[in-house]
């Protein structure tokens, strides 16, 4: 009896796979997007509300605490519920959420409502991971996880161009960012729901009613061939909690991966949500910080691809530390420029060429630690409790910024900060060091199902 989770893994990918994994990069690319529209509308939120650095840190804050909630929580749901589902869902919070951001006229509104977005973008991220681990095959499983992970910056290079395009020099028009983002959140649902089946590992894991008349329907439309009857299945497997990636198999690994992303983050998020507000107290308008901030994301993109073409090459444990490790070098350097736009456009791509290269290297080794029947619970979890620096990295820098600012002296404290903020990612690689994995090369080994790679 054939298992259809071997034709999915050891079959070449047809033109459908490669097109879901398209569509989990645009998927991705909205996270980016909305992330990064508060981003570059901090100096028209701060315009309007007559704020501080110390006040905006927490507007900046709010929808990543939405995410690690949706994380945490809704990635267990996507385990029980199904891929298709969840994605779909997803998309209408986050698409509702954006669109009801641009009715905000307080702080504790636009918070609330910023906080909703989150949980559908926090749903999403613990999902597509397992969405394009499990229509990938074994042998481009790595660049495939990576290309996904290059959605992000490519929509923060999308977010930054459309603030170059449409914010006024004093950013009060910032409610225009979330209408874009609303516009592109909701065209995605047909597209997701026109032409993502429902995972096949997830069904031949979850085994729901019809569960084989749907496999065969999906691997018809992927282009393979049916099978005859369903694999046979362990009891246990169908009632996965959180808990379980917290079992003696699992527990280092959870825990070793959560904390090297939390740290990394808390780098990466220093550079991805300060920079606009960081050149526009450098006396620069805020359409050209926003452009700085697109080159954050240009160079993310390419560390993305980068990632996933040496994954092929290089040991994914290996690579994934060093790139991390270069992420702290990279933040501390951007720190040191003087208040020249070119220069800081260079530095905060070289910075956003390792952070998101770092990103990518956590995401492929969460879809391969852990198995179908946990993976986006897993991934939800290191990804939710890993948001949790997204949210501190914002506060802690606006503090410290403030902490270290001189009266008068353009961008002072800057480069203070950036050495302590890079901190987080050389912590991280230390981290890594201390994950065993069963194999460096995940990527281009046939014979290891993904997430089931056995810990050394």
């Amino acid at each position: 009896m054939t298992d259809p989770r071997e034709i999915i893994d050891k079959s070449a990918m047809t033109t459908l796979q490669y097109v879901i994994v398209a569509i989990t990069v645009l998927l991705n690319g909205m996270d980016g997007f909305d992330v990064l529209a508060i981003s570059v509308s901090s100096r028209g939120i701060q315009g309007e509300f007559g704020i501080g650095q110390e006040i905006l840190c927490y507007v900046l804050s709010a929808e990543l605490v939405g995410m690690a909630i949706g994380s945490v929580r809704l990635g267990g749901v996507s385990d029980k519920i199904g891929r298709r589902n969840m994605l779909l869902g997803c998309l209408v919070v986050m698409a509702g959420g954006m669109f009801i951001a641009t009715t905000a006229t307080n702080l504790i509104t636009l918070g609330i409502y910023r906080v909703i977005t989150g949980l559908g973008i926090g749903g999403m991220l613990s999902t597509t991971n397992a969405v394009v681990a499990e229509f990938s095959n074994n042998k481009h499983r790595g660049l495939c996880i990576s290309l996904m992970v290059i959605g992000y910056p490519l929509g923060g290079i999308v977010c930054g161009e459309v603030g170059k395009a449409l914010l006024a020099a004093d950013g009060l028009n910032w409610r225009v960012m979330f209408m874009v983002g609303g516009v592109l959140s909701a065209a995605l649902i047909p597209i997701t729901y026109f032409l993502v089946p429902e995972s096949v590992h997830w069904l031949a894991r979850r085994q729901p009613e019809s569960a084989l008349t749907r496999i065969n329907a999906a691997l018809s439309k992927l282009g393979h061939k049916i099978v005859d009857a369903l694999p046979a299945i362990e009891t246990a497997q169908l009632k996965a909690s959180v808990l379980d990636i917290f079992s003696p198999a699992l527990r280092m690994t959870t825990i070793l991966v959560t904390l090297a992303y939390f740290t990394h983050i808390v780098t990466f998020y220093f550079i991805l949500k300060w920079t606009p507000a960081i050149v526009g107290e450098m006396g620069f308008p805020a359409n050209l910080a926003s452009g700085v901030l697109t080159w954050a994301n240009v160079g993310g993109a390419a560390g993305g691809a980068v990632f996933g073409l040496l994954t092929s090459r290089i040991g994914l444990k290996p690579l994934s530390i060093g790139i991390v490790a270069l992420t702290g070098v990279g933040v501390a350097i951007y720190g040191q420029t003087s208040p020249d736009l070119t220069m800081i456009s260079m530095l905060a791509c070289l910075a956003g060429f390792f952070g998101n290269a770092g990103v990518s290297g956590l995401y492929t080794i969460v879809a391969y630690v852990f198995p179908t029947h946990l993976r986006a619970t897993g991934t939800g979890f290191v990804i939710g409790v890993g948001r949790g620096g997204a949210v501190l990295a914002p506060i802690m820098a606006g503090y410290l910024l403030g902490a270290f600012k001189v009266e008068g002296v353009v961008g002072s404290g800057v480069a203070s900060v950036a050495l302590i903020m890079a901190i987080g990612s050389l912590l991280g690689a230390i981290v890594l060091t201390f994950l065993k994995m069963g194999t460096d090369k995940p990527a281009t080994s046939p014979n290891v199902a993904v997430g089931d790679a056995k810990l050394a």
